[in-house]
């Protein structure tokens, strides 16, 4: 079947917009992704026709919604090739199920231990950890990357050490786009004795995920980033590993029993959503699964692969281009500069023709540090993106050039 981009664009009706009498070119997916007519729908369905507390009610409204819930859970399940939904908690985003796993397995760790990371990571990634290691007297170490924005996998494994309790890596990274092997990490990390978590907020927008093919203890990811709602994301946890960890967050909904003299925790998954979920959005999410599997993933990154191709050879003809990351197998994201010119200078001035790009530091200063820049501007590709607007991109930045040198 060939890929109907134009058929695909309809269900967004944001890509219509014109900023300063452009048409929008939406570049920023790394970012968040623009959301389908579909996805919409169901929110809409969600508040106007089931809004009732789930997993609580005896009513018909809070059937329905709960079964809703727990169908998503399922959805996801499926989607991520989990064993069971008991491994499959709602969180409101990658950055707290990576919170969740150092809060609640950090418990586990003593002073000493070692959790390794990369200098890539996403401050997410980091920073729960440093808390930790302010609590715990853990020791974080980073693996540096080599001059392509791979990983110094050499590095990798003269850090593993009978020391090391936990890895944590990004699937891929959020501003080099390089694809980190993580299934090949994840055996080296067990042979060691450590506990593998991968934060997959840019993975699982591009990739086919299976947690069992990974091997991972833990899989983080976001709903926004994948053509869902924002606000909703998910922890994949092996269960046995679940079990032994404590709560996340105390209240309603994740005890068994609860008086003054003692409290027991609910069975999994709900051990760890604490509170009334975001369950009108946690269904809608089984609408942005839909989507992308109406496309196909793989046919998702097919394409956007094409566009990260022709774009960078484009934009590799701008005098003065500098593009960080060139790893192969990279997914679908350009950081760069041109020549000295400050990435804020770009992002507006591109803003003014009309499109949207993302500039700073993309919450990654450490990896900016080892760029040797203070951040960089950078455009992201998803299903829905064209050559056309690729050309777009490299016209806008051919005709700023001279106004920024």
């Amino acid at each position: 079947m060939s890929y109907d981009v134009d058929a695909l664009r309809e269900q967004f009706p944001a890509l219509d917009r014109s900023l300063y009498g452009h048409p929008l070119v939406y570049l920023d997916n790394a970012a968040t992704s623009q959301t389908p007519l579909r996805v919409v729908d169901a929110i809409r369905d969600g508040y106007l026709h089931r809004k009732a507390n789930v997993h609580r009610g005896v009513h018909t409204l809070s059937q329905e919604a709960t079964d809703a819930m727990e169908h998503a859970r399922e959805r996801v399940r499926a989607h991520i090739g989990a064993a069971s939904t008991r491994e499959v908690i709602f969180t409101r985003g990658t950055t707290e199920a990576i919170n969740l796993v150092a809060a609640s397995y950090g418990e586990l760790l003593t002073e000493g231990d070692e959790v390794i990371l990369t200098v890539m990571e996403h401050h997410s990634n980091i920073v729960p950890w440093q808390l930790l290691a302010a609590r715990r007297g853990i020791v974080i170490k980073a693996v540096p990357i080599l001059p392509d924005g791979s990983l110094d996998m050499d590095a990798y494994r003269s850090m593993l050490s009978p020391r090391t309790r936990l890895v944590s890596v990004c699937h891929a990274s959020n501003v080099l786009g390089t694809v980190n092997p993580v299934a090949e990490m994840c055996r080296e990390a067990h042979a060691a004795g450590a506990v593998f978590c991968v934060d997959g907020a840019q993975g699982a927008p591009h990739m086919r995920i299976d947690v069992g093919a990974i091997g991972c203890d833990f899989y983080a990811f976001s709903a926004h980033k994948m053509y869902g709602p924002a606000g909703i994301g998910v922890l994949y946890g092996r269960e046995e590993l679940l079990n032994r960890m404590p709560p996340y967050q105390g209240g309603g909904e994740m005890i068994g029993r609860c008086s003054f003299s003692g409290t027991t925790w609910a069975e999994l998954p709900y051990k760890f959503e604490a509170g009334t979920p975001d369950f009108v959005d946690a269904a809608a999410f089984t609408a942005a699964l839909d989507f992308i599997d109406g496309i196909g993933i793989e046919a998702i990154a097919r394409h956007e692969h094409d566009l990260l191709t022709y774009a960078t050879s484009r934009m590799m003809e701008i005098p003065g281009m500098r593009i960080f990351g060139t790893a192969p197998g990279k997914c679908a994201v350009i950081s760069f500069l041109i020549g000295n010119a400050h990435h804020y200078d770009t992002g507006m001035l591109l803003d003014k023709l009309g499109i949207a790009v993302r500039t700073g530091h993309h919450c990654a200063q450490p990896l900016m540090e080892a760029l040797g820049v203070e951040g960089t501007v950078r455009a992201s590709f998803a299903a829905y993106n064209t050559r056309a607007e690729a050309d777009a991109l490299v016209e806008a930045l051919r005709r700023i050039a001279p106004l920024l040198s």
